[in-house]
Parts: C-alpha cells; structure tokens; sequence
C-alpha cells in the first residue's frame, strides 16, 4: 500500500516542538503509520534551490495539508505573503484535503497578518483550536481517522475513536463532566467552563461517532462504564511473600470511570505499604513519607489504565508483594520504542490518544513522553533502586521495588508512644525482626482511613481529599464521605448550611467509638 504524504505547514519557530512531535507520533502510531507518510520542510538536505519552490513542490505532493496558525505570521516575501500563507493559498488551489489547527483561544493577540489570514481560511474547512503538542496530536489523531474511515480505508475505527456500541449521551454523567471541566480549568486552564453542555463537551475533545458517545468517552465519563465494557476493571491483589500465592491475602476489583479506577487502585496501594510520620517542629501537620513515592506508584498505574489494548479480554492488574509492586496492563510498546528507549528521553505514542488527552488535561497525566523517566527519577530521589520495565507475551509489566525489609517502618502519631524523635525528625525505625504496627489512616476501610484524619481536627472536604490523596471528588463522595455520613459517624459543622464555602466536618460520638474499636480490634 502507496502511502499518502501528510504535509505540515509553517517552517515558523513557533511550531517546531508541535511539528517533530506530530510527525514522531504519525509515524509511530501502529494504525496511522499504514496509511501515512510525513513532510517536514527542516528534514530535507541542503540543495541548491529556492526554499519556496520547495516547500510548494511539496504541498503539490501531499494528499492531506494539515495547517498550524498561531501568533506569528513568518517572513514574507517580496509580495508581502508568508510562507504559511502561500503553502495555505496553494493547498486550496489545488483542491487538497485540509485540516486547520489554530493555537490559542479567541482572545489571544496575533500578527494582524496572521488574524486576517485565520478570517480567510475559516470559512473554508472546519478547524480545531489547541494549546500544546498533546492537544494538536489528539486533534489531528481523530481527524486522520475520520479521513480514513470517509476515504473507504478503515472498516473499523480504532477502539478510542468507535462509537459504544449500545451507548446513548443518556450514558454519559453529567457530574463526572462537570468535575472534569473544573479540574481541567484549574490544572491546565482549559477553554470550555463548567456550564458548556455535554454533547458540546465531548465533541471539543472528539469524543462522538455520530453523535453516539465513543469507548472513551464512555471510560473517561459514563454512568457505569462496566455495563459496556467488562474489562476495564482493574483487579489489585496483596501477597506477604514473594510469589503469586492462593489464598490471596486481599483481593479488591474496582470499577468506575478510568480517573476512579486510578484513584481507587492508588489508594489501595498506599494503605498497604509503610509510612513514616515526622514531627510537628515545622509546623502544625506532621509530615508523612511512604516506603514509595505516591507520584511513581500513580505514574505506574495511570501508564497502565491510559495505554492499556481496551480490545483484550484481560484487565489491568497491580499486584503488591513484599518486595515490589507489579502493574501488568495488556498490550505491546509502540513497534518504534523499546525497552532501553524508555529510560531516555522518548517521543510520546499513546495507545489511546482520545483517552490521554482529557487525562493531561486533568493532570492525571504530565508532558508527553515524561512519565517513565519521572517514575525513575523519583524512585532515585527516595533510595529506590530502578523500576524495571518488560514485556511479558501480551502483558506490558513495570515493577518499582520496595526498600528492604529492615528499613520498612510505620509510625502513627496517634496510636504510638511518645518517644524522642531522631536528627532527622523522623521517629527511629522499628527494630530488626519487629512487626510493624498499622496504622488507622492505613487501613484498608476508606471510612475508617477518613475517620482517622479527621481525629485531630475538623476539615473541609477539600482538605480530606488532599490528606487521603484522593483526586477525583466523585471517588471520595460515593467511597468515603456518604458512607461515613449514613452511618453517623461524621456530621457537618454547620448542619443548616451544607453548601456554605466554610462548611467541615468533624468526628461524632459514634465516630469516635468506631475508630477506637477498630484499633483496638487491630490490636488484638
């Protein structure tokens, strides 16, 4: 099969991140790559010729000109026209397939030129806005396969991008996109607010197929994503030992959309490894380090839940043994990145495009290309040795080894002793051949962990959430606080106001007593 030749526009400095990641990505995606070929000005060879013969040559060439306008309107020639101008005047003339991109909202101040020209080409063909090298590759990502599914290339759109199958926008919660678009706006300033219909909300991150909610808009904000897609769950499991051993020591299958089943699959983590509890000499919280960066263990898990093959019949595993956490997502690396290619820096090639993008724009997800080397990086910083990467059959496995065990210590401030803190302002390690004791914010029981942050004072639901480590608000209500609220256990500080701005909660009489009782039960 001939592949057809993508031409990108603009040779402008202001795109040279966005035009290497665009085509690294194309040229990298399993599907894409079948189809496609790419032109980059900058990767010709010196010749001697008129660089704007070239690049015109070029656009005569191509089958597709996908056009990038931001600020800048570049250097113009003797008739006072840039060269994206002339590449767009050309595309147009001879009757190309083109796809327009324009970098920044509205309100954003560009060259006079460059306004005039986003004016002219706007009427023309549909465009798409976007703010960085992430968005532009998601955007173009959904337009190459409406192009491909249109020109008779594809019978089957990938599994990102291919409308649910029974799925209606009845499916989709609107409070799971509300939540959204308010973390969105305030993690990475994102352009639609939190009044912006849904269907208009899932069509600005290319989430429909034909006005029917796609796979990923159903993982990313349905109802019960389950229903419709089974094994998205992700299955976490605790051993004492070593080895995959049966019975299992604790068992969970959590559901949910993909930033829950984060959350959840996270937490369930961190309640079972050890902590260190510092000294309140800084100030009126004492700080709390885990056996394991929380970061690293989340990037291992978000890795695994965002570019996992949602085709397979198998779900996403995280497996904690006593010296190493394992977390086995089905699917392959990209034919372009091997294992050795993960520990420097690397192009970005999400498996699910359409899925990574509201992720980044959550902030469950860093800069492209990133997270591997900051699991490294953080496993570094807190004496770890390195993560270790492999592909196991159809399996992709990341495995962040635990310190040994004679440096595992946990120590609660509220169910320890007092005892003199060591130079470091740490509590000493617990001795060789000790059992150490759990703590209630490490218990298994997400009311019992929200009962035990709330023993030394009130706090806002904000502030529990950050002191659980639970990002997604939906987890936290459905998980922590309604149970602990039916139950009695917590109650508000100002019943008459639920929704003021200073509303907390604090512990009940029977809140009390149900903490106590569940220490001392751990005790025994």
């Amino acid at each position: 099969m001939m592949s057809s030749i993508i031409f990108i526009s603009s040779v402008q400095k202001e795109f040279t991140r966005e035009r290497r990641a665009l085509k690294e990505f194309i040229l990298g995606d399993p599907l894409l790559k079948r189809f496609f070929d790419v032109f980059l000005f900058e990767d010709l060879p010196a010749s001697d010729r008129i660089a704007d013969d070239v690049y015109l040559e070029g656009v005569d060439r191509c089958a597709i000109y996908i056009g990038l306008f931001g600020r800048e309107y570049g250097i113009e020639n003797a008739d006072a026209l840039s060269s994206t101008e002339r590449e767009f005047d050309r595309a147009t003339e001879r009757h190309k397939t083109r796809f327009m991109y324009i970098k920044g909202d509205e309100n954003v101040v560009r060259h006079p030129k460059m306004a005039a020209l986003i004016s002219k080409a706007g009427p023309q063909l549909i465009r798409r806005r976007f703010e960085d090298a992430s968005g532009l590759t998601t955007a173009v990502y959904a337009s190459l396969v409406d192009h491909l599914e249109a020109t008779g290339g594809l019978r089957t759109r990938p599994f990102d991008a291919s409308a649910c199958p029974d799925a209606t926008i009845r499916d989709i919660s609107e409070e799971n996109v509300r939540w959204f678009l308010e973390r969105a706006r305030n993690e990475r300033k994102f352009a639609l607010d939190q009044n912006t219909p849904v269907e208009q909300v899932l069509t600005h991150l290319n989430l429909l197929d034909r006005s029917i909610p796609t796979n990923a808009a159903v993982l990313l904000f349905g109802r019960e994503p389950q229903r419709f897609l089974l094994t998205s769950e992700v299955k976490c499991m605790h051993f004492h030992g070593t080895t995959v051993q049966k019975p299992i020591p604790s068992y969970q299958v959590f559901k949910g959309t993909l930033f829950t089943l984060v959350d959840q699959a996270v937490d369930f983590v961190m309640s079972k490894i050890a902590r260190s509890v510092g000294t309140r000499a800084n100030g009126p919280a004492a700080p709390v380090t885990y056996e394991l960066p929380r970061e690293a263990v989340s990037e291992a898990i978000v890795n695994a839940i965002v570019h996992r093959d949602y085709a397979s019949n198998a779900s996403v595993q995280v497996m904690l043994f006593a010296d190493r956490l394992e977390v086995w997502n089905p699917g392959q690396l990209p034919t372009t990145l091997t294992i050795g290619d993960l520990r420097k820096p690397h192009a970005s090639i999400p498996h699910n495009p359409l899925i990574c993008e509201p992720m980044f724009l959550a902030r469950y997800v860093e800069k492209a290309g990133s997270g591997i080397l900051d699991m490294i990086s953080l496993c570094k910083d807190a004496g770890l040795r390195d993560p270790d990467f492999r592909q196991d059959g159809g399996q992709f496995v990341q495995t962040i080894w635990r310190p040994k065990p004679k440096r595992v210590r946990i120590w609660a401030e509220s169910t320890q002793p007092s005892k003199s803190p060591t130079k470091s302002g740490t509590q000493p390690e617990s001795r060789p051949g000790s059992q150490p004791t759990q703590s209630a914010t490490q218990s298994t029981d997400p009311v019992i962990r929200l009962l035990s942050v709330l023993l030394e004072k009130e706090r806002s639901a904000s502030e529990l959430r950050l002191s659980l480590g639970i990002k997604h608000r939906p987890t936290f209500r459905d998980n922590y606080l309604h149970p602990a609220m039916a139950a009695g256990l917590i109650e508000y500080t100002i019943p008459g106001k639920h929704n003021s701005r200073l509303q907390k909660y604090r512990l009940t009489t029977k809140g009390r007593e149900s903490l106590q009782k569940d220490r001392k039960d751990g005790k025994n």
